[in-house]
């Protein structure tokens, strides 16, 4: 006696087929969640003691960003700018602004800003910036094009895929180290990112991409 009739075969096959559906449509969701913003946190602006403004200070004016990261060649850190720093110009310029009154407090207390990190990496991982610096990695690179930011924002996701990105194949995003700090940066006329980065990872004798994706060199 037959206790299934032969469409249950069909319904079999259509269940099974829907849940493989659903499952790599949940698998999709999950990955894309876990890349979005919301949960990387880039292209959101933090509320800061002064809302210090790159677009003003790097595209307005043209301050190199070593004037304030005075570290990022030598050090790990990039460094936070001590109030002095500030106060060398605005002591001249707007040195009785409202706006400006937390960062004449900092120095005249002598008591740091208490800067909100916007790139923080978690303690797991280990990025040096003065090996980055050397090796060609221009500022923009990684942080943007913080001269058209009115306020600072995480501009990438800073997710393992997107260093390994890099480190997989620093041809693409190498340049000359006079040109680390340049918003906008383009390659010479006459050659390509490709024909450039391919030089620039020889001259500055870049570790081949075995050693690059090595989980120590970021993890230690």
């Amino acid at each position: 006696m037959q206790v299934f009739p032969k469409s249950a075969n069909n319904w079999s096959r259509g269940s099974i087929i829907a849940g493989l559906f659903i499952l790599a449509s949940l698998g999709w969701t999950i990955l894309t969640i876990q890349r979005s913003d919301f949960v990387t946190q880039a292209n959101s602006f933090i509320e800061q003691p002064v809302q210090f403004s790159h677009q003003h200070h790097v595209g307005g004016i043209g301050i190199d960003c070593r004037y304030c990261h005075t570290a990022v060649e030598v050090s790990p850190s990039a460094g936070i700018p001590p109030t002095k720093t500030c106060i060398n110009c605005h002591s001249q310029i707007w040195s009785t602004s409202p706006y400006l009154e937390p960062v004449r407090a900092s120095f005249r207390d002598d008591k740091p800003l208490q800067w909100i990190r916007v790139h923080d990496l978690p303690d797991f991982v280990y990025f040096n910036h003065s090996i980055h610096v050397k090796q060609g990695v221009g500022c923009e690179t990684c942080h943007g094009r913080v001269d058209r930011m009115p306020l600072m924002l995480q501009a990438s996701s800073l997710q393992m895929e997107w260093c390994l990105n890099c480190h997989r194949d620093p041809s693409q995003y190498v340049r000359p180290r006079d040109q680390i700090t340049t918003m906008g940066y383009q390659v010479p006329e006459g050659t390509t990112q490709a024909e450039l980065g391919a030089q620039l990872v020889k001259a500055y004798n870049i570790a081949g991409v075995e050693h690059m994706t090595s989980c120590s060199v970021c993890h230690r």
